[in-house]
């Protein structure tokens, strides 16, 4: 089977990177088997050059194709934040219960009919000398509510409702069966525009000039 490395840390991401991608019968890799330490510095000022970071920096030490992905929650209401900052959010001492718990306090004044929100997924692709295959960006639209719904999925995802669901306090992406969110999801929506390219840059496709 073709190796294909995954560069993200994050193990509930990853899990969903793992689910989706299976179908396409990859070995699939991650930074802990590198052997050495991965943690590219996500300082670009948009999702798409933090993916390309961590991809190119993936492949370089793996000498081998990589995808990453630099994903996020942007908030009309509060001009676009969190944005690239979604994992990191009020600092390094507030997990992801603590990251929510903030956003909630900033949205508190807002009114229903202004707490619309995206969720954002690029995606990025390199070759094993760092130099970009392919990327590709989506997004889900949706709603915030005021207290968070659901036991399931990770980050902002227990006050998120997909447009699909707009109204249904209940339909949050932590509450969604994995097979609905991977469907509605910016990171399953973006998966599957790469899909039908993926395993010919995995078998060593061009790169781009």
């Amino acid at each position: 089977m073709p190796t294909l490395w995954i560069g993200t840390n994050n193990k509930k991401k990853r899990a969903e990177l793992e689910r989706m991608l299976a179908p396409l019968g990859f070995t699939l890799r991650t930074p802990d088997q590198l052997g050495r330490p991965f943690d590219p510095v996500e300082d670009q000022p948009d999702f798409a050059g933090n993916a390309r970071a961590k991809a190119s920096a993936l492949a370089r030490l793996a000498g081998a194709v990589a995808l990453a992905d630099d994903s996020g929650l942007c908030v009309d209401a509060l001009g676009g934040r969190p944005g690239v900052l979604s994992a990191r959010y009020g600092g390094p001492g507030l997990d992801d219960r603590g990251r929510l718990l903030r956003l909630l306090g900033e949205l508190s004044e807002a009114p229903d009919h202004r707490r619309t929100a995206r969720f954002v997924c690029s995606l990025c692709v390199c070759g094993a000398d760092g130099r970009v295959l392919a990327a590709i960006e989506d997004v889900c639209e949706g709603t915030l509510l005021r207290a968070p719904q659901g036991e399931g999925g990770f980050g902002y995802d227990p006050i998120f409702v997909p447009v699909e669901f707009a109204g249904d306090p209940t339909k949050t992406f932590a509450a969604l069966d994995a097979a609905t969110k991977d469907r509605l999801s910016h990171r399953g929506k973006a998966l599957r525009r790469l899909a039908a390219t993926l395993p010919g840059l995995v078998a060593g496709g061009p790169a781009e000039a």
